[in-house]
């Protein structure tokens, strides 16, 4: 007679052995391979975060003696690609020259007939429009121009120089001009001066065109200025066409609004004083681009950055941020043609390169002359320097500085930009014009990521326990294995449906019912506490008609009842209470602004979304404690909510804390919600009625237009490997409190 040994297959020790083997091996490849991609997110942010931070370098490229042209230059020019200088020189000639032989290109007459020039100065730094001041009081005005073509497939640069306005005579008076100032638009033509020993002179050119001839014709105004003691060292006019700056050699400012003038139509005096705190001359002053920030250096080593900021009191040139020199004395300055970047080049051959808005010393070196140049020039994509020495030697270098933007202090801290009244947490990577200033604050974005999880899991945490505590421990099985499901079930609706329904039904939906929204919040929870109390007066036949663990069907169309009521007495508890309008009540009589798409919208959304995950993870985590735990505390005299309180909550809340802190990364690393639901503002605003942005919807929104490798690509780089460390962070914070409350309740 065969036993049940006998039917039941014999597997070898060795075979057994294979299996936990293969298995073992598997797991660990598995895990170590989930590792690795991690280390290789990691790393790739990383690669393309670190060249934000790199420091720029300087390198020689080219050293030759200056072409004897008959005149000393006074001016330095290159064009687009840094093959080709543009030299002026005091007897009105222009010389195109090539950067890295010196070899004359050709000579050019600047203007008809003109004397020799006595001051010259850009429009602005990427502007190619000179104005030339004369010694007979004219003034000329010129633009150089490239005009790139390719024969032969080779690419081929034709220089020229035409003369701007060249029908109209500008002269600011019978004596030489020692400083000359121009900005053109396409409303008007400034042109200022002043002439040896007289006063400040300017005139503003009336555009209009005429609708005959379709000829530009230009309507003069002298503009007249209030005379003034000492000497002008530099003058600048805004990019605006509205200030301007008188600077003297003392380190006196004066500013002129060209907007206002008195009762004797004189150009307004706006503001006066001292540039520097530590006193000392002037050494150079130029703007930056864009035409609002002017730069001025001291020779005692100051550097400083100014501009104008109106206030109650009126308009006053405000200094901004000084820079770092190291106490080298600055002999010239030099701002880049398409970033608010600039090169400093004191009088020992120090070369000093900043970033005026990150406010960042991208380098400090020492050149192996010991003079200050004579003149200088830099490329329009600030890739190469030119510098003209006394002596003749002309010096070419090559400048690496491709991300000199980002600094810690424009990424959290706030920061001084142009045109604002005053420092402040701003993102606004790109606009439509050139001189545009780039703000890469990561704080309004920080915060509306937190923001956006604070409310998400004030909404989602609650419900999600709550609804877990109550379908693991109270509820019937029968039901259990009902709702369960269901509610998981949830988890699989994409965010982008979610994201779609918030935008379009439910934000219209809150602000027309927003008085119901609140009722709701209010009513139900009331209303479910008055019906229990009811049910509890009940004759216990009636109650003991519902079994154990069945109750929730019964608060079903309570709570649809009461929510029912809540919004059908929208409007009359509005016109009761808030005037006909919640939402005009709040911004009128709270003095706090609404928006359609706010974070309540936000919360509610992305709470549905994240709630499957924290009441599945819970109700796993209370379902798993050991039942001997609960009849234990039950035979002991507790009642079945001390029992929860005391034996189950302590030991499911390793895997609570598990959920709340998987159901927060999931609302930090939200991306098709946040930027359907919301109006996608980077501000720094905690009300629930504003939007908000996020890490995560900015990177999807602005990687599309990013060009590749450009600052900005890499910035939205550094918001993932941000975003990145703050959930491994979280993540193993989390990952410490569980094991630590593990070891606490693990003995229970």
């Amino acid at each position: 007679m065969s036993s049940i040994a006998d039917h039941i297959p014999s597997y070898s020790n060795a075979w057994r052995r294979f299996k936990d083997r293969l298995a073992t091996a598997t797991i660990t490849a598995g895990g170590g391979g989930v590792l690795f991609a991690i280390l290789l997110i990691f790393f790739y942010l990383l690669y393309e975060v670190v060249p934000l931070f790199d420091n720029a370098q300087i390198s020689s490229a080219a050293a030759y003696q200056w072409e004897d042209t008959g005149a000393s230059p006074l001016y330095l020019a290159m064009e687009e690609q840094g093959e080709l200088g543009f030299a002026v020189d005091a007897k009105s000639m222009g010389h195109f020259f090539k950067i890295d032989t010196g070899q004359l290109i050709k000579s050019v007459v600047l203007g008809l007939d003109k004397s020799d020039v006595t001051a010259i100065a850009p429009e602005s730094a990427d502007s190619q429009l000179l104005a030339l001041g004369h010694s007979d009081g004219d003034v000329s005005l010129i633009k150089h121009s490239y005009l790139i073509s390719y024969p032969n497939d080779k690419r081929l640069i034709t220089p020229s120089v035409e003369s701007s306005y060249a029908d109209q005579h500008f002269n600011l008076g019978k004596k030489p001009i020692n400083a000359v100032s121009v900005q053109d638009s396409e409303d008007e033509l400034i042109v200022l001066g002043q002439q040896r020993g007289g006063l400040l002179v300017g005139h503003r050119y009336i555009k209009d065109v005429d609708f005959l001839t379709d000829e530009l014709v230009l309507e003069e105004e002298v503009l007249k200025f209030p005379a003034l003691s000492g000497m002008t060292a530099a003058l600048h006019i805004s990019s605006n066409q509205r200030w301007v700056y008188r600077l003297e050699k003392n380190g006196s400012y004066t500013v002129f609004d060209l907007n206002q003038t008195d009762e004797s139509n004189t150009v307004v005096l706006a503001d006066s004083g001292q540039l520097f705190k530590r006193g000392g001359e002037l050494a150079s002053s130029e703007l930056l681009l864009g035409g609002i920030s002017l730069l001025a250096a001291s020779d005692k080593g100051e550097l400083v950055q100014f501009f104008v900021v109106r206030d109650e009191s009126g308009a006053r040139l405000q200094p901004v941020r000084e820079f770092v020199t190291g106490g080298a004395a600055i002999a010239k300055l030099i701002p880049e043609h398409r970033r608010k970047g600039f090169l400093a080049l004191g009088d020992t051959g120090q070369i000093q390169i900043y970033h005026s808005t990150a406010h960042r010393t991208l380098l400090d070196q020492q050149l192996e002359q010991k003079t200050a140049p004579v003149l200088s020039a830099i490329s329009p994509r600030g890739n190469k320097l030119l510098l003209l020495n006394n002596d003749g030697s002309t010096l070419a270098f090559r400048i690496e500085n491709e991300h000199p933007d980002i600094s810690w202090s424009a990424l959290w801290q706030k920061v001084w930009y142009e045109s604002y009244e005053e420092p402040a947490y701003v993102w606004q990577s790109s606009a439509s014009n050139n001189d545009f200033e780039p703000k890469y604050s990561f704080s309004p974005l920080a915060f509306g990521t937190l923001k956006a999880a604070f409310y998400t899991m004030l909404i989602a945490a609650p419900l999600g326990i709550c609804g877990a505590i109550y379908t693991a421990y109270f509820m019937a099985p029968t039901l259990r294995r009902k709702v369960k499901p269901l509610i998981e079930l949830m988890e699989a609706l994409p965010t982008v449906i979610l994201g779609f329904l918030a935008g379009l039904w439910l934000a219209p939906f809150v602000e027309d019912n927003l008085t119901g929204v609140f009722s709701v919040v209010l009513i139900v929870p009331v209303g479910v506490l008055l019906f229990a109390y009811a049910w509890s007066r009940l004759p216990a036949v009636w109650r003991s008609s519902v079994p154990d663990g069945w109750h929730a069907v019964v608060l079903i169309p309570v709570v649809m009842v009461l929510g029912y009521l809540s919004f059908a007495s929208n409007d009359a508890v509005e016109l009761w209470l808030f005037d006909g309008d919640m939402r005009v009540w709040i911004t009128s009589a709270l003095g706090v602004s609404f928006d359609q798409r706010n974070a309540l919208i936000v919360g509610i959304a992305m709470g549905m979304a994240v709630i499957p995950t924290i009441f599945s993870i819970t109700e796993d985590a209370i379902f798993a404690v050991p039942r001997h735990l609960s009849y234990g505390s039950l035979a002991l005299g507790a009642t079945p909510w001390q029992t929860l309180v005391g034996v189950v909550l302590p030991t499911a809340s390793p895997g609570i804390f598990s959920a709340l802190m998987i159901g927060m990364g999931r609302a930090v690393g939200e991306t098709m919600i946040v930027l359907m639901a919301t109006g996608n503002t980077p501000i720094m605003d905690a009300n629930i009625f504003e939007g908000m942005r996020t890490l995560a919807a900015n990177i999807a929104v602005e990687v599309p237009e990013a060009e590749v490798d450009s600052t900005h690509y890499r910035v939205l780089f550094l918001a993932a490997f941000v975003l990145f460390l703050f959930t491994f962070v979280v993540n193993t914070i989390a990952e410490l409190v569980r094991q630590r409350l593990r070891l606490k309740y693990g003995s229970l």
